[in-house]
């Protein structure tokens, strides 16, 4: 690693000085040693008091534009060495006054510009008349070219019955002093998290009252790199946004000192979890419920339902059941509805618990889901258009009462769960973060709610009593209705499309034609044909599933334009920190509602001039294909679907989250009135 070869060179640079005496520029004054821009002398009272504990210290006296290093160096350079010997008295460690950053070049160091005093402890031993200290000294000194050096000093202090300083010397060691950290119990900042944040980052997250962020220094530079962290404030205090050593496994805690500038306080072993759970907002659960359940009956007019649904509206017409039977069917229906959001949600709050990001919708984000649903309704397009015998064997299962009303539910809920209608957004971003119990019961309210209307249906004769009687028309009806579902196969295998690339538009292409040729090799008469078709039918699904699991999905799902750019959360930070508008679209192929908003919004001329007029950062966060970095930032929105739309106004750090179902008076109200009314 780049940052790990650097620190090696600092202390091949130590280790040649230790080897290179002749060129030492050592002193014979004890009391001293020098080095090319350097000069240390001792901080020492002239006497001590018997058993008494005592900080001493060591006086670097450094040239100007020079610095030598802290504990933690930096991405270059490497902290002194002290190595005591000691009689008549035990020898602390070394104490370390805060450091400030030195950035040289496109690197950033900790350590001292000019003059600084690394303080220890000599606690003298029952009985000791004096005390006796060698030490071997090694240090470092830079400017943007490093020198090292190294000494040898000696010290003998008497015994006394009371410690006594030169003034000087004191009032220099109790500056230094004040800088060393002090227990992180007494610190104004509060730690209240520390976890990862994407694969580059660690957040931490502090409670305090204090109008600026605290100047945060990390005690391990193999885990944590010297960069200044972003600060955003927070309703209770700061989060700070550390940058991660690249390739480096985390521990179960690191440290951190926290300073104000003129005091530090040191937290040596802050622990490392997962990421809390965002705040849910102050609702009841009724409330929550209650938008599940409008958000699951909204989710009946969603385009991705109605292909699914439609089979379910002609087994209603077509069926001469008995009001017992219609009620089974309905209940069945809403058996397979309820069971399939139940089980996605246990699934999801399972994952939860295991600390994954994932978020709804996440089966659309398979390439080998997608597929499968393209093959399902493309045979049920053919199956409705006439193409074989098959489709009326279809209806007749998706109208009865036998099961195929619990698998159709079930297929309903499948197909709608990457859309997000009104409602839905609020109540599944607290399904994400609320107890098991109470996540688990607003799903079930989504299935409740996508169930109730064909569920009404069947166990009310009145509303049946106004459906159209069967008749001939129900061909034609048929044969239309095969269209929608044509037009799903086309969205999914652009969906597939934009997982894979052109790649997947081929070989969704390819499966559909090989499985249209199987279709009508099976309509020959013969079991040796329709044993053939099933063979190349699985032959097919196989070679494609398999090239899917060795495919490189690793091409971008959604390109960056010239005014929209892919996610990038260092950049985001950059621009909030900087004042800069941001807007932030969360979006996916596979989520219908975003793209209506893309065309209808978004991507229309009237906006891309808003946003270069008033210098919005315009952030395109395709969910697509799963992306941790993605889920994590929704979540921290308490969302957990798409789509979201984030607005951060220039100079405010806090978004705002606009409607699902975007109009163009939103984005035009976005720069005409003023923030707090918003």
């Amino acid at each position: 690693m780049k940052t790990m070869t650097i620190k090696l060179w600092g202390l091949f640079w130590l280790l040649l000085s230790s080897l290179s005496l002749a060129q030492s520029g050592a002193s014979d004054d004890p009391l001293r040693a020098a080095g090319d821009h350097v000069e240390v002398t001792w901080l020492a009272p002239q006497s001590l008091s018997a058993e008494s504990t005592t900080t001493l210290g060591f006086y670097f006296k450094v040239a100007p534009e020079w610095h030598v290093y802290w504990r933690n160096a930096g991405d270059s350079g490497a902290a002194p060495r002290f190595d005591f010997t000691a009689t008549g008295a035990d020898v602390g460690p070394i104490q370390w006054p805060f450091p400030t950053r030195l950035p040289i070049e496109h690197l950033t160091n900790l350590g001292y510009e000019g003059n600084t005093v690394y303080l220890f402890d000599v606690i003298a031993q029952a009985g000791a008349e004096e005390v006796a200290l060698e030490v071997d000294l090694e240090w470092l000194v830079c400017k943007v070219d490093c020198i090292p050096g190294f000494g040898q000093m000696a010290l003998t202090i008497p015994i006394t019955g009371q410690t006594r300083w030169a003034p000087d010397n004191k009032a220099l060691l109790d500056q230094f002093q004040q800088r060393v950290p002090q227990s992180g119990d007494k610190s104004p900042w509060k730690i209240t998290g520390l976890w990862p944040e994407g694969e580059q980052g660690l957040q931490l997250t502090i409670d305090s009252d204090q109008a600026a962020p605290p100047a945060s220094f990390p005690l391990d530079g193999d885990i944590i790199t010297a960069r200044e962290p972003v600060a955003q404030p927070t309703e209770t205090g700061w989060q700070l946004s550390f940058e991660r050593q690249p390739g480096v496994a985390l521990p179960a805690s690191t440290g951190f000192v926290l300073s104000d500038g003129e005091r530090a306080w040191s937290l040596p072993d802050v622990a490392i979890g997962s990421p809390p759970p965002p705040a849910v907002a102050k609702q009841s659960i009724a409330l929550l419920l209650l938008a599940a359940f409008v958000g699951g009956i909204i989710l009946n007019l969603m385009p991705c339902v109605f292909p699914v649904l439609s089979i379910k509206l002609f087994g209603l017409m077509n069926s001469n059941a008995t009001a017992g039977a219609r009620t089974r069917e309905g209940l069945l229906y809403g058996a397979g509805v309820l069971a399939t959001f139940a089980a996605l949600g246990g699934l999801l709050l399972a994952l939860r618990a295991g600390g994954a990001a994932i978020g709804w919708g996440f089966q659309l984000q398979s390439p080998v889901v997608v597929l499968a649903l393209i093959v399902l309704f493309w045979l049920m397009a053919l199956a409705f258009s006439g193409v074989f015998e098959f489709g009326h064997r279809l209806m007749n299962l998706a109208g009865s009462a036998s099961g195929g009303s619990f698998a159709t539910g079930v297929l309903a809920v499948f197909v709608a769960a990457p859309c997000t209608g009104p409602f839905m957004g609020a109540a599944l971003g607290a399904a994400a973060v609320l107890p098991a119990i109470s996540a688990m019961a607003i799903f079930i309210g989504l299935g409740a709610g996508l169930a109730a209307p064909f569920l009404l249906l069947c166990l009310s004769p009145g509303l049946l009593k106004r459906l159209p009687r069967p008749g001939p028309w129900m061909d034609t009806l048929r044969q239309f209705f095969a269209f929608p579902l044509y037009a799903t196969v086309l969205w999914l295998a652009w969906v597939l499309g934009r997982i894979m690339g052109d790649s997947g538009w081929l070989l969704a292409g390819t499966v559909l034609l090989s499985l249209s040729f199987c279709v009508w090799l099976g309509q020959r008469s013969g079991k040796l044909w329709r044993a053939l078709a099933i063979a190349v039918s699985i032959a097919t699904l196989t070679l494609a599933t398999t090239t899917l699991y060795h495919c490189d999905n690793s091409s971008p799902a959604e390109p960056a334009t010239d005014l929209w750019h892919s996610y990038d959360k260092a950049r985001i930070d950059r621009a909030l920190n900087e004042g800069q508008a941001v807007f932030i679209d969360y979006t996916a192929a596979w989520c219908i509602t975003c793209q209506v908003n893309k065309k209808l919004v978004l991507d229309t001329a009237n906006t891309a001039a808003l946003f270069r007029q008033h210098n919005v950062l315009a952030i395109r966060a395709d969910w697509t294909r799963h992306d941790a970095d993605i889920t994590q930032a929704l979540a921290a929105l308490g969302r957990n679907s798409v789509p979201v739309y984030a607005w951060y106004a220039a100079g405010e750090s806090t978004p705002r989250l606009l409607p699902q179902l975007l109009q163009e008076r939103m984005i035009n109200e976005l720069f005409t009135k003023p923030t707090g009314d918003q």
